[in-house]
């Protein structure tokens, strides 16, 4: 069961192609994204770790812990994603304190999907 964030489903939202990358691995993160519409695969060199859709997030470790990105995000079909800035998430993490729980989840659940493999 993947944790959803509905927060972000009305928001104005930024277009990716299929197969247009989001971030690349490495990169230094200032945003973070929530999935509106589409697919998003997280991947690190040609291998895919997990597929993203509406309601889920990706990007936010970086905000978390100020690392370069852990993985690569490339749209799998044409998405809409809202793109949420540090000073945003930030504000939501202190004025939401649900949100904080939420993204925590989020982490928690790839972390244990991880160490599964």
């Amino acid at each position: 069961m993947s944790t959803t964030i509905d927060l972000f489903r009305k928001e104005e939202a930024t277009h990716f192609a299929a197969g247009e990358v989001i971030f690349r691995e490495g990169e230094i993160g200032e945003a973070m994204y929530a999935i509106q519409e589409g697919e998003v695969e997280l991947r690190i060199g040609d291998a895919v770790l997990e597929v993203l859709g509406p309601g889920q997030i990706v990007g936010e470790m970086a905000l978390v812990d100020h690392s370069p990105r852990s993985a690569t995000a490339v749209a799998r079909t044409d998405c809409r994603v809202v793109v949420v800035p540090e000073k945003r998430f930030l504000f939501l993490v202190q004025q939401t304190p649900f949100f904080a729980l939420q993204v925590m989840r989020v982490m928690a659940e790839r972390l244990r999907r991880a160490s599964r493999r």
